[in-house]
């Protein structure tokens, strides 16, 4: 038999253990009434059915503005581009040579030197061509002396006809009609020729060439024309620049012995650049000379350079179906560098007057495009039917219904717009 001591400790444990299971039970089943207490008020809150007896402490929403970046709409050109690779070249590059043999006394040329035209690049040693100049100025002092005395101890004149006179004066009317209808293509070269030459037989019977003949009997003519050549020699001997321009490619030094022909040094002007454009087949019927040209270059990211379309070529490249457009940029800063390759955009369409917005603010939502417009502080958006467009603008036609366009002058918004709800609370940044 169990003590009784022992089955009055037992029922004590058991009766404790039951009580704390109820107290458990019971904060359980409040904690689980109050949370669904709490959901059923969050949302009658949600669909505004939360009355004034609800006894649910209450704080007001607070209104969020979203900033976002607008522009107006605008009327204006809308120029269709046309892009085509090119490159750079310049036609003001020539490479100088010696024209007259001789050592390098002075080399002014220097590589990367800007000169102008007519600056002296370099003289050979002309000691050689002055003397030669000297002899043939001598030579023909002698000459000119010699036919001063001719004149001066010659007999009389011989008497000039009142034939020679009258043939001489119809000559020279034929000379002058024959100069006049040659040069207007209506007689050939050698019915001019034989009129010219029936002319100056004329002004020797009438005794007007007496001085040339004699002249040149006497070997005076050659020799003013020995001297002329001498002195062309002489001023060979200075290299000057037929233009202004950048020296490159120096090919001799101080004190070297160059003979005629050398290739010395090269000069180029890129002032003014151009780039020769390949424009495919189907598509040089845009353009036209005159139009404007975009032009990139990987050494300036970012830069565009503006250029004009001078010339189309008339001649389609065979094998690749392209034609050249060449396009001229000025280049005062020389940053555009022969051979360089270029980025080319050519306005190849342009329409007037029309209604645009930028690329930027069209969205498209539903499969339709539509861009939001800025209305009394709230953001509206509009379905938009789009035209003609580029990379950056977009031609807007009118729509059916007037929620279905937008209007000049009215701003959309081109940036913080891609989350944007209809009537959104907003204020344009600046």
């Amino acid at each position: 038999m169990i003590p009784k001591r022992i089955l009055t400790i037992t029922l004590i444990i058991i009766i404790s253990i039951v009580s704390g299971y109820l107290v458990l039970h019971r904060k359980s089943s409040a904690k689980a009434e109050n949370d669904l207490a709490t959901a059923a008020l969050v949302s009658s809150s949600s669909r505004g059915q939360i009355s004034s007896n609800t006894p649910v402490s209450q704080e007001k929403a607070e209104v969020v503005i979203l900033p976002v970046k607008a522009v107006p709409v605008r009327r204006g050109e809308l120029i269709i581009k046309l892009k085509s690779p090119g490159e750079a070249f310049t036609d003001k590059k020539i490479a100088l040579k010696a024209e007259v043999n001789g050592v390098v006394k002075n080399l002014y040329a220097s590589e990367g030197r800007h000169v102008k035209e007519g600056d002296i690049l370099l003289e050979l040693e002309d000691r050689e061509y002055r003397l030669r100049l000297e002899k043939q100025q001598t030579l023909r002092l002698k000459f000119l002396s010699e036919l001063y005395l001719e004149k001066q101890f010659a007999t009389a004149d011989r008497e000039i006809t009142r034939a020679s006179i009258d043939k001489l004066a119809k000559s020279e009317g034929d000379f002058k009609k024959g100069s006049e209808a040659f040069q207007k293509g209506l007689i050939s070269q050698a019915e001019f020729e034989k009129i010219q030459k029936d002319y100056e037989i004329a002004l020797i019977e009438a005794g007007r060439k007496k001085e040339e003949i004699i002249a040149s009997s006497k070997g005076l003519t050659q020799q003013e024309i020995e001297v002329k050549i001498a002195q062309m020699e002489l001023d060979k001997t200075k290299i000057r620049a037929p233009f202004a321009g950048i020296v490159t490619e120096i090919k001799i030094c101080s004190a070297e012995h160059v003979d005629t022909g050398r290739e010395l040094f090269t000069l180029v002007n890129i002032s003014q650049i151009r780039i020769r454009a390949r424009v495919l087949e189907s598509e040089i019927g845009k353009i036209q000379i005159g139009r404007s040209a975009d032009l990139r270059f990987s050494a300036y990211p970012g830069k565009v350079f503006k250029g004009v379309v001078e010339a189309i070529s008339p001649i389609v490249n065979a094998e690749d179906k392209t034609c050249s457009a060449h396009i001229a940029v000025n280049n005062p800063a020389e940053e555009i560098k022969p051979g360089m390759h270029a980025e080319v955009e050519i306005a190849s369409e342009i329409y007037k007057d029309r209604l645009l917005v930028p690329q930027e603010a069209i969205l498209v939502r539903g499969g339709r495009k539509l861009v939001f417009v800025v209305e009394s502080g709230l953001a509206k958006w509009r379905y938009i039917t789009i035209g003609f467009e580029n990379e950056d603008f977009a031609e807007i036609l009118p729509g059916e219904r007037p929620e279905e366009s937008v209007k000049e002058g009215e701003m959309v918004i081109t940036e913080g717009h891609f989350t944007l709800a209809h009537d959104a609370r907003v204020v344009i940044k600046q």
